[in-house]
């Protein structure tokens, strides 16, 4: 059985890129170019779109669980759920539980087989006030829900009540009490873990999917993401990937490797992060590879780090986004395509090391080193 070290194979493919200099200077996009390149952590996980139709789902003013009633919002009532009922007369007063029976009716006292699903509890109460008026005269009734057991919601991932101990093993269904967001709802799930990616939360409704991004709500107040939570949905918080999200940072610097985005989160952090560049670095023509998909062309970004560190042309230290490759080569590079088809296999190897693996033998025979 042979083993492929990290390293060998990692060397082999970067020298394939090396040979590949001139005279000229590679005739990528400058960023001091481009007229903005926002942060990553500013770019909108979603489409416009979806965002729009987020937007909508976060101002619904009815749906199974609510209804809006002179612009406040109550609570509909349905089947299972416990109802208390306070009679008075005078000051006496007599208290019962009723429970709204499947086919979304109540009897109580006088009344048999009133129908109220669908009802707030004001007009639950005014029904039931009209006709008890045929029994009592000028009956006096109070009526609040005791349990809410007619719509409820459930919770999945890394949530708070499914993985803490001190939860007692909670369910992860949660009975809604009238309008709920999604905010609400974790809240009441007992927030999230810190394995959590509250950026891609996923909302499943009548078999449909919206993907969330919790964290622009919590940190950058987005509410129009903050949707209100209905009747049967369903709400999973996955676990961040194992390496998270991360830049690799190769050629003239003293420590090649893979540094995460949280650390290396624009270019200066990354060259920091491995060791500077070399003496025989072209620190000029540093190439930052974005984008990079099999079988598509990448966007190839230059910058100058000697400007940004000498003549103090910050504008330069760009952003970086995930996957994002920074590249310092040893000599100028030429001919932008010709430097796209040799790094082809690094930007494989790195980005989809699955293609090698399929490529050069079965999980048995294809072994890297940690």
């Amino acid at each position: 059985m042979r083993r492929i070290s990290f390293d060998c194979l990692f060397l082999l493919l970067f020298v394939m890129i090396l040979p590949y200099g001139c005279a000229k200077p590679i005739q990528g996009t400058r960023v001091k170019d481009l007229p903005h390149l926002a942060s990553p952590k500013e770019e909108p996980s979603v489409s416009l779109t979806t965002k729009g139709e987020l937007a909508r789902m976060s101002k619904l003013r009815e749906n199974a669980a609510f209804t809006e009633k002179r612009g406040y919002p109550e609570y509909k009532v349905g089947p299972s759920d416990i109802l208390q009922i306070t009679s008075r007369i005078g000051s006496e007063h007599k208290t019962d539980t009723v429970m709204v029976r499947s086919d979304g009716t109540v009897s109580y006292s006088f009344v048999d087989d009133l129908p109220v699903k669908g009802l707030t509890v004001r007009e639950v109460d005014e029904k039931l006030t009209e006709t008890m008026s045929a029994f009592v005269r000028r009956p006096r009734i109070d009526i609040v829900v005791k349990e809410f057991k007619s719509k409820s919601a459930l919770v999945m991932g890394e949530i708070g009540s499914l993985r803490y101990a001190y939860y007692q093993a909670a369910s992860g269904r949660l009975f809604l009490k009238g309008k709920t967001t999604l905010l609400d709802l974790l809240v009441m799930a007992g927030g999230y873990t810190k394995d959590a990616d509250i950026k891609k939360v996923k909302l499943i409704r009548r078999d449909k999917i919206h993907y969330v991004n919790l964290y622009d709500i919590i940190y950058r107040g987005e509410t129009e993401q903050n949707v209100i939570i209905d009747d049967g949905d369903v709400v999973d918080v996955p676990e961040l990937p194992k390496y998270g999200e991360r830049v690799y940072v190769l050629g003239e610097v003293n420590r090649q490797g893979v540094y995460s985005l949280e650390d290396a989160p624009d270019l200066l952090a990354a060259l920091s992060f491995a060791g500077s560049y070399t003496r025989t670095a072209v620190e000029e023509n540093t190439i930052i590879i974005r984008g990079y998909q099999p079988g598509k062309k990448p966007m190839i970004l230059t910058a100058d780090i000697n400007a940004i560190l000498k003549k103090g042309d910050i504008g330069q230290n760009i952003p970086l986004m995930n996957g994002d490759i920074v590249y310092i080569p040893r000599s100028s590079i030429g001919d932008i395509n010709e430097f796209i088809i040799n790094t082809v296999p690094l930007l494989d190897y790195l980005l989809y090391p699955g293609k090698y693996r399929d490529a050069y033998g079965s999980y048995e025979h294809l072994r890297f080193k940690d």
